[in-house]
Order: structure tokens, then sequence, then C-alpha cells
């Protein structure tokens, strides 16, 4: 992609979480979401069909860049190394995913998150669970559902334990459940005074 297009369309996205912070959806105007990108409104019908196109493609490529994060080439790599990294991901870019879980009109991103994570648990599960009386998709939902859950609601709450507490209390749940591997779950590593 052309970086002037890039660019305007990063802009474009900002300012639409810009407005979504303070009000829904449904109010927002294209001719709100030019003002606030500084652009005129027959720019923004150049990237996008209308604000819900705009909307879509949001929600797209703030997901994608939560999957490019947190994703790793390396198959050996253990899972509480992927749970700190999406984590991590998400502590540090607070503004942008509370304000896409928060919006009660916005349950689109909910749908992707989910089906983003069970990807990445169902991977996680081919490489680490040996347990032959677990059943791989009933185990693969009871996750994905735990942790976007989880997600939701330490995002929500605005995160009131770190990101490495959260990913070891998970990993306790999950070897409860014979879901996780029999090493030790990460320990924490900072106090929340040292988030974000």
């Amino acid at each position: 992609m052309d970086r002037r297009v890039r660019k305007t369309r990063e802009r474009l996205f900002e300012a639409l979480i810009g407005l979504l912070k303070e009000k829904n959806f449904e109010r927002i105007t294209l001719q709100e979401i030019a003002e606030r990108a500084d652009v005129n409104r027959g720019t923004v019908y150049l990237h996008f069909e209308d604000k819900f196109d705009l909307l879509n493609r949001c929600i797209e490529t703030y997901l994608q860049q939560l999957n490019d994060s947190c994703r790793s080439a390396n198959a050996a790599e253990a899972p509480e190394v992927f749970m700190l990294r999406t984590f991590e991901y998400l502590e540090s870019r607070f503004e942008i995913y509370s304000v896409l879980l928060r919006g009660d009109s916005l349950p689109a991103f909910r749908v992707r998150l989910s089906e983003l994570l069970r990807q990445g648990v169902e991977e996680q599960f081919d490489r680490s669970v040996r347990d032959e009386r677990v059943n791989r998709e009933i185990a693969v939902q009871f996750v994905t559902t735990a942790m976007a859950g989880l997600l939701e609601w330490w995002i929500v709450r605005s995160m009131p334990y770190p990101a490495a507490e959260m990913v070891r209390q998970l990993a306790i749940l999950l070897q409860d459940h014979g879901l996780y591997g029999s090493g030790e779950p990460p320990q924490q590593t900072r106090p929340a005074a040292e988030r974000r």
C-alpha cells in the first residue's frame, strides 16, 4: 500500500476511534470523521464506501495488527509466551482496544476477536494437549470463550492486574483443567503500578 494512502487511512481510523470514545457509532457522521482526520469528505469516499465500510476496515486492521504482533513463527514456543505477548500488546494499546470492546454498537469486534483467539487456541491445543480424555472441539470452545471473556473483563475494568499476572493466573486455571503443559506458569514480572 502506498505510504500516503496508509497514512490517510490511519488518520481516519484514529478519528473514528476518537469519536467512538464520545458517542455511539450510529450517531457518528462521515463529515465528523473527515473533520477529525483533517481531510475532506471526498477523501473518505476515495478509501471507503461508507462509514460501515470504514468501521469494518478499522476492525480488520486493528485485529490484524494484534494477530501480527502476537503470533509466532516458532512452533515450539510455550503457550505462556504467546499469551503474555497478547496481553502486553493489548496493554500497550489500551485506548484503541478498550473503545472497540466497550462500544455496545460494536459486536462485530467481539466476534472477530473470538475467532482470532480460537485460531490461536487450536494451534496451541494441537501442540501441547496430550490428554486423550479431552475432546478437542469442546476444549477449544471452552478456552476461547474463557480467554475472550477474560480479555474483555480485563480491558473494560481498565486492566486492574498487569499482563504477567493475568497470564500466570490463566495458566494455573488451564493447568487445572488439563489444557496446559506441566511446566510452571510464568511468575509476575512487574508490579501493577508499572503498567502502561
